[in-house]
């Protein structure tokens, strides 16, 4: 990897790539330290201490929530609305013809997604204002004041899409991936700095360091074989004659991937359980409160278990809407390809969607062990406070993963205009 950022930074192209995305990025952690006006960040942060599910948008914004800064939401509602709307591309016809165009139908939806960000934006951000009205975090609870936190709040998330974009479109790598990922990566020197002070302060001791250090470098390998890992089924493509030419003959494959749908699940699933569980902290005090904190909290054996079902459930779920086996059979039907030993059509649907299962099988249910992975590793290393997630390393990753290749499908193509000339 390094040697690839070296031989990148020699390309002027390339160079003027990564700069731009390092601009972007340092704009970003600039913006994650102006506060909203007329919010009282100290009594904000520390009833962040009390809430899982903000403690969770505090991971993702890398430390903007926490100092309710103009991108306190971060992304979140972006990545919300582009769910929302691959859901809607399989539920409503027009929107599954538009995704069918090519590059004009996808900036339809592209456009789409934009507007449905603003409009779920606005409301979560009406959402907090309010959730937020008795926690004495607002320094005037008036209905302008609302909505002056609501459209900073608002326009915070559409200038960081906006962000986002650039980066895709001038520099390197996804834009809303690495907008997560610089935000998970900005907490790591505190976390480091947290931890050389408990060892100071003996509160622990080197060995669990060092056990931290060896989970930590053994969920990135595993993480790295699972994205890496495929299920190459043969496609073969039949001769065709056109005049006097012949086309096709070629053997080639079609890659399932073990983790298919990503961190998508995970975040799901999270959201939903995250929600009643901060419901029932603002009501500790009735019998619900106390019921749900009792059996269902963070790290309890119920929420642990059915934080794994709902993993491998959502895994299933969202792999099926962005891999449709009858669409593939089709593909591979029309282009006059058949996979050997299976007829096409719906035979060849049928075998796609068996081998689509067990494959998923697996990458769902390492999602899961990643999901839930935080409470074991603080049960062995005994380092409090210290967010140790396999989500956040799950995405961190393999955004690194994706934008690597990228930088080497760059450097390969301009060897290859090399050879040419």
């Amino acid at each position: 990897m390094l040697d690839s950022l070296r031989s990148a930074v020699r390309i002027d192209e390339l160079r003027s790539k990564l700069f731009f995305t390092l601009a972007m990025l340092f704009v970003f952690r600039i913006g994650a330290h102006i506060p909203v006006p007329g919010v009282n960040t100290e009594v904000f942060a520390k009833l962040l201490q009390t809430g899982a599910l903000f403690g969770f948008f505090d991971v993702i914004s890398g430390g903007a929530f926490k100092n309710f800064s103009i991108f306190a939401m971060s992304i979140t509602p972006y990545i919300n609305a582009s769910i929302i709307m691959q859901l809607l591309t399989v539920v409503i016809p027009s929107l599954e013809r538009l995704a069918k165009e090519g590059e004009e139908g996808r900036k339809k939806i592209v456009q789409y997604t934009r507007y449905l960000t603003v409009v779920l934006a606005f409301i979560q951000a009406i959402g907090i204002s309010f959730a937020l009205r008795n926690q004495h975090v607002l320094v005037s609870p008036t209905v302008g004041h609302y909505l002056l936190v609501a459209l900073t709040l608002t326009a915070g998330t559409a200038f960081l899409m906006w962000i986002g974009e650039q980066i895709t479109e001038k520099g390197i790598g996804n834009g809303i991936s690495l907008l997560i990922f610089a935000g998970i990566v900005s907490r790591v020197p505190a976390g480091v700095v947290r931890v050389v002070e408990y060892l100071r302060a003996g509160t622990i001791n080197i060995l669990s360091v060092i056990l931290l250090l060896v989970i930590g470098a053994l969920v990135i390998a595993a993480i790295v074989a699972v994205n890496e890992g495929q299920r190459r089924i043969p496609v073969q493509y039949a001769k065709r004659v056109v005049g006097r030419r012949v086309y096709g003959g070629q053997s080639t494959h079609l890659p399932l991937r073990v983790n298919q749908a990503g961190v998508i699940p995970v975040i799901f699933a999270s959201s939903i359980l995250m929600f009643p569980e901060q419901i029932a902290r603002w009501f500790q005090n009735t019998w619900f409160g106390n019921w749900y904190l009792t059996f269902f909290a963070w790290g309890t054996a119920l929420h642990t278990v059915i934080y794994a079902l709902l993993v491998i459930g959502f895994t299933y779920f969202y792999t099926a809407v962005i891999m449709n086996p009858v669409d593939i059979a089709e593909n591979i039907k029309k282009y006059g390809g058949f996979i050997p030993g299976i007829r096409p059509g719906r035979p060849t649907a049928e075998y796609i969607s068996r081998v689509m299962s067990r494959v998923t099988l697996a990458g769902a249910i390492f999602l899961a062990l990643i999901a839930i992975l935080p409470n074991f590793v603080l049960l062995a290393t005994r380092i409090p406070q210290i967010y140790f997630g396999g989500t956040a390393l799950l995405i961190v990753v393999g955004v690194a993963l994706d934008t690597m290749k990228q930088v080497e499908s760059h450097m390969l193509m301009r060897s290859y205009q090399g050879f040419i000339r």
